[in-house]
């Protein structure tokens, strides 16, 4: 079913993400104008009339369409052109070199996520190519959207368009980033496909006390009063709550599992035995960290500030808190569940907040990624993920659109990579592009045709 010569190909693919690499679209200050650019003259040489739209001086955004029968509403590729900064003294190879070592291919955004849309470069190509050579066509429009500034929240990228140029990017469903990893629990290999995302949701809180000389403290002092309430925010759990996504999860990898395995993870959609189980799962450290996450929500602290002399006690001090929220909740709830642990002498203020978005997990996309997998890797299976990240998804979910996150990457190539994303020596092996190029293809081609 793949197009033969695939040589070519994977010639292809690998040849643009180092050249996608190579242009440095670090945001800030983004410049996707450079990459919407090289991706516009390559489908124009297929003939297609891609878009690029600005949303700002160069922070610009490209939109393809392959028409199709109409018979089915669109299916739209989306991804972000943007990558975060990297620190090249601590890279073995140059950070946007774009160098193939040892099969892989070394650069920012290698994973997150130049792969991405070097892949569905290929693939828009590809199925222009076959229209072209008389092959039926699809029985939907195939529309792409390469966005920018996904990296800092997509103001000016997919909200852009979503705002816009709604009807540029309209779709019944979207296939992103997001999902898609390999990895293994015990001896049974998964592949995530991300159905749910969590909201944001953050806040800055504010202590105010007496100022004065260090060497002479007293009992109202602004930093000592935050420090407690930071303290609370860090060491107490918020509720449990169990999303649709959550529970299918756990029900799909329970079973796949052993019976004493399978029975501790059924055991996770007990509120009331939630943390205990966990603690007792042979899972890994971050597996349970993750698991915690999916089934609450967070308010994590990252940014302080206070004090500007080592001898003077401030009267303010500040923290910025980064708050992310289940799927089903709102700001409102968010803030009913903080609100204890803050007390009453620091003051909230919001910064700004985006909502969760949650797809079905028995769908017919869902169903087509699964179907395709089981060909790929029979003895894989595919569970839905709730993502405690972000990503554009929330953007093109205000439209109406079912977003599902699938950027497949080999298993047996994965172990530790995906702990470069936003690292140090993030790279990707060729022979994982290959595999991203030849599921999504059949993926899109399956779900296209149905």
């Amino acid at each position: 079913m793949f197009p033969p010569h695939f040589h070519h190909v994977r010639q292809d693919v690998t040849r643009h993400l180092q050249r996608l690499i190579q242009i440095n679209t670090t945001n800030p200050p983004g410049n996707e104008i450079r990459v919407a650019t090289y991706l516009r003259d390559v489908l124009r040489e297929e003939g297609y009339e891609p878009l690029i739209l600005e949303s700002a001086p160069g922070r610009a955004n490209l939109v393809a369409r392959l028409k199709g029968t109409g018979e089915k509403p669109p299916l739209l590729l989306m991804g972000h052109t943007d990558v975060v900064p990297a620190e090249p003294e601590h890279w073995t190879h140059p950070p946007f070199g774009g160098e193939i070592h040892d099969g892989y291919i070394w650069g920012r955004g290698a994973i997150d996520m130049k792969s991405l849309i070097a892949t569905q470069l290929v693939l828009m190509v590809l199925f222009k190519r076959a229209q072209d050579a008389g092959e039926s066509p699809l029985k939907r429009d195939l529309i792409w959207m390469a966005a920018a500034d996904e990296e800092t929240g997509g103001a000016l990228g997919a909200g852009w368009l979503a705002t816009h140029h709604p009807e540029l990017i309209q779709a019944e469903y979207a296939l992103n980033e997001g999902g898609g990893s390999g990895y293994k629990i015990g001896d049974q290999v998964y592949y995530s496909c991300q159905t749910a995302e969590k909201g944001f949701a953050r806040f800055r809180l504010t202590a105010h006390g007496d100022p004065g000389h260090g060497a002479i403290p007293h009992r109202n002092m602004a930093i000592v009063t935050l420090a407690e309430t930071i303290s609370r925010l860090g060491n107490t759990p918020l509720p449990l709550h169990i999303t649709e996504t959550f529970r299918l999860y756990i029900d799909r990898v329970a079973a796949t599992q052993p019976a004493d395995l399978a029975k501790g993870l059924q055991t996770l959609l007990d509120p009331h035995q939630f943390d205990h189980a966990l603690a007792n799962l042979p899972l890994t450290p971050y597996q349970k960290r993750y698991l915690n996450s999916m089934a609450r929500n967070t308010a994590t602290p990252t940014i302080l500030s206070g004090g500007s002399k080592i001898n003077v006690i401030p009267a303010e001090a500040t923290v910025q808190v980064d708050g992310r929220i289940l799927p089903g909740f709102d700001r409102a709830d968010f803030e009913h569940e903080i609100r204890p642990l803050l007390g009453t002498d620091v003051a909230l203020e919001w910064l700004d907040y985006g909502a969760a978005m949650e797809a079905p997990v028995e769908s017919p996309l869902f169903e087509v990624i699964t179907a395709v997998m089981k060909t790929h890797q029979p003895d894989a299976t595919v569970v839905p993920l709730l993502l405690t990240g972000g990503t554009d998804a929330k953007h093109i979910a205000s439209l109406g659109t079912h977003v599902y996150g699938f950027a497949p990457i080999l298993w047996e190539e994965n172990p530790g990579l995906i702990n470069t994303v936003h690292g140090h020596n993030e790279r990707i092996s060729i022979r994982a592009l290959e595999f991203g190029v030849r599921t999504l293809y059949e993926i899109v081609y399956h779900f296209c045709q149905l």
